[in-house]
């Protein structure tokens, strides 16, 4: 118990004194009711200006995907690319059903699919644990894609682009966790349940709905919009709290100084990201540093991250490269590292955690990578 005392006394001091260390040089540069005009008002705009944004393309995205299962569409999408299941990710076809549903809502949806005996009896064990990486890869997909598109027509080849990018992404995690699985834990090739049929047989769909179709539009409209609300709350933290600390270590002081205003900050991630700016201009084409934030927001919130590009848009420093490789990495991405714990652990295999991460961060790079250099081979055309 005495240990036990000291060790959280400890955690305590050190806990204390970063935080004091790491606001205390902001508060230096700043003035102290500077930052906290700054951290309280940059909130509040982001609250406005962002979140509901947000919002709105959820519930609306949400509506639409509802439309697309309740008629079929999403079941349509599932059959046409079922045949690229086996060689581009060694899953088996009804495996492509998953990516459509985190493509239109979000990561945890393919969790919901796993748990279902029906659907995990077509995959064998390190099979099934790999759709970890598989649907965060898509997660929120629509969301981020329609986001881009609308600071401007411009960037719709840069969403397409990057869309692409994901799908690169989403091969090299999937893959890298099946093997790092298989290398570890052999016995994992047996199937989840034991003399399944390992073949793309049909999953028995529902009873046709019985209402008139008004209702199933309806219906399908309040349902998906109402899943949309959810999403649009779920984020609000990670936006309000992981984008105001960005921007707080990411923007600069305006021109007359600092005043409390919005969006003000001390730029210690761009002068950090400048000591090795070689790195994100080659594999990114990155042409401002401030941009290294949202790779980084999007590790823990997609949604976050979608935050800052709203302010690089009025910034006027946004451009088509930097859409590509936004929307790639911030749908292969997608708030991992505050996913990917939780869903591993809900499907029993909580020791493959740092596996699995360790592959989606491969994957999230490639994904980023490859759009870059697609969207300069298509710029040059």
């Amino acid at each position: 118990m005495k240990k036990f005392f000291e060790h959280k006394v400890k955690e305590a001091i050190i806990f204390l004194v970063v935080i004091v260390v790491v606001f205390g040089l902001l508060a230096s540069r700043m003035g102290m009711a500077n930052m906290m005009n700054t951290i309280m008002r940059t909130a509040h705009d982001l609250l406005l200006n962002t979140v509901f944004y947000l919002m709105g393309i959820t519930v609306l995205t949400g509506a639409l995907s509802k439309l697309l299962a309740e008629f079929g569409v999403v079941s349509l999408l599932e059959k046409l690319l079922r045949p690229l299941m086996k060689p581009l990710y060694n899953l088996p076809g009804v495996a492509a059903l998953g990516g459509v549903m985190t493509f239109l809502s979000d990561n945890p949806a393919i969790i919901a699919l796993s748990k279902d005996k029906n659907f995990s009896s077509y995959f064998k064990k390190y099979q099934l644990v790999s759709l970890t990486n598989f649907g965060t890869a898509f997660g929120m997909g629509f969301v981020v894609i329609i986001s881009m598109v609308g600071y401007g027509q411009n960037y719709l080849l840069g969403a397409i682009v990057g869309l692409i990018g994901a799908v690169v992404g989403s091969v090299v995690s999937t893959r890298l966790m099946q093997r790092f699985v298989l290398r570890s834990y052999p016995e994992m090739k047996e199937s989840v349940v034991p003399h399944a049929v390992q073949d793309d047989t049909e999953i028995p769909e529902s009873a046709q709905q019985k209402d008139s179709l008004f209702l199933r539009v309806l219906n399908s409209l309040l349902d998906g919009g109402k899943t949309g609300v959810e999403l649009g709350l779920a984020i609000i933290p990670g936006v309000l709290i992981i984008t105001t600390l960005v921007l707080l270590i990411t923007n600069a002081a305006p021109a007359g100084g600092y005043d409390g205003g919005i969006g003000q900050g001390v730029p210690i991630l761009p002068w950090l990201a400048d000591k090795i700016h070689w790195v994100f201009e080659w594999l990114f084409g990155f042409s401002h540093m401030e941009f290294i934030a949202f790779p980084m927001t999007a590790l823990g919130s997609v949604g976050a991250a979608l935050g800052l590009v709203s302010s690089f848009a009025n910034s006027g420093i946004l451009d088509g490269n930097a859409v590509a490789v936004f929307t790639a990495i911030g749908m292969c991405w997608s708030g991992y590292l505050s996913t990917h714990a939780a869903m591993l652990d809900s499907l029993g295999y909580r020791k493959l955690i740092s596996k699995a991460i360790l592959a989606h961060t491969f994957g999230g790079l490639a994904a980023g990578i490859f759009a870059h250099f697609l969207f300069l081979l298509l710029s040059l055309i």
